[in-house]
């Protein structure tokens, strides 16, 4: 009668032993990392920072609307953020753009066979807001220190929303040499550097380049961090504001007559259900305080959430008007805002955008 359970007493042991395997991998997964290396944490990279904000409520779907190009990341490998302190190549003997081709330098060329691909996706990420003079914040989990830590801008005109980073697109705005890592600051775990960056002539959205040329081997870190110059963030807030009613009595406005301000509506991304889209004012001849577009949707659309304007909703008429940091405009001068919507059906751009100017 015992015979059975002695033979029955290796397979629990092995099936215990497969699980408790199984327990610590995911464990490991699914768990802040332990003993890697760093990134970038202020102005956070893109992985670091969809980390921070969904970590603890990745499954969430509300991350499709209120920070998109955080979802497309966690769907498309979790793992990426997950290791947000695993972005690096090695062997790369210091030829860096030999070594990543342009439009892919934010995974450091599909590094880690392509874990970190979703980085390079072109959109509307989440920034953090900067003046022309800052410092990035580099932590270092293991404690490498630094051959050297290199900070770039990306120039004035480029369009981080719809063109991916290439090399050229780059200035050099910073950066250090040789530092131990008993020089720089202890933290619970690890260490961490701040690096002072002078980029003058920014305004608007743009992406921080950092390369960290850690001390203990050839290994180089490569970190995309997205950046507002001289404003609040620009994508899409946590939750989404609370509509607002246009005002009884609307401050004294233009009409749109020639040369007085356009504007032009873009889908830049689009996914089941929801939208993003961006609307670039540009002013005529003449300084303007402030402005406001209106269009009207066929389709049923709705914008959920907004950034860089105050938008409200009358039936099928959405109405933005300038934040109190972008209505200024010289001659000539353009800005954009962005929104997230709705669609079901059909998400066809809106025929006709009226733009008016508070002179």
């Amino acid at each position: 009668m015992s015979t059975p359970h002695r033979r029955r007493a290796p397979l629990v042991a092995a099936i215990l032993s497969v699980c408790a395997v199984v327990a610590a991998l995911l464990t490991t997964a699914l768990s802040g990392p332990a003993s890697a290396h760093g990134s970038v944490v202020d102005p956070a990279s893109r992985n670091y920072g969809c980390w921070q904000r969904w970590g603890s409520d990745f499954q969430n779907p509300a991350m499709a609307t209120q920070d998109p190009m955080c979802w497309q990341a966690w769907q498309a490998d979790p793992n990426a953020m997950w290791n947000w302190n695993g972005l690096f190549r090695e062997g790369v003997a210091g030829n860096h753009q030999a070594a990543i081709p342009d439009g892919q330098l934010c995974s450091a060329g599909h590094t880690a066979s392509g874990r970190y691909n979703a980085l390079d996706t072109v959109g509307a990420w989440k920034t953090s807001p900067v003046t022309s003079n800052f410092r990035i914040k580099l932590y270092d989990q293991a404690s490498h220190g630094a051959d050297y830590i290199r900070v770039y801008v990306s120039k004035q005109g480029y369009n981080a929303s719809t063109t991916p980073l290439r090399w050229s697109d780059l200035e050099l705005v910073g950066q250090i040499g040789n530092t131990p890592a008993s020089q720089w600051t202890p933290e619970s775990q690890g260490v961490s550097i701040q690096v002072p960056a002078n980029a003058p002539g920014r305004t608007g959205r743009h992406v921080v380049y950092t390369i960290w040329q850690a001390s203990h081997l050839d290994q180089s870190y490569y970190l995309c961090s997205d950046v507002d110059f001289g404003g609040g963030s620009t994508t899409p807030p946590s939750t989404p504001p609370p509509t607002t009613t246009p005002p009884s009595t609307p401050p004294p406005s233009t009409p749109n007559p020639a040369g007085a301000c356009t504007a032009t509506y873009r889908i830049t991304g689009q996914w089941g259900g929801g939208f993003q889209a961006e609307v670039q004012v540009t002013n005529g001849g003449s300084p303007i305080r402030g402005w406001s577009v209106s269009w009207n949707y066929a389709n049923g659309q709705q914008v959920t959430s907004a950034w860089n304007a105050t938008v409200s909703t009358s039936g099928t008429l959405v109405t933005a008007r300038n934040a109190a940091y972008n209505g200024t405009l010289a001659a000539g001068a353009s800005t954009t805002f962005g929104f997230v919507g709705s669609w079901s059906g059909s998400n066809p751009a809106p025929g006709i955008l009226s733009c008016t100017t508070v002179a």
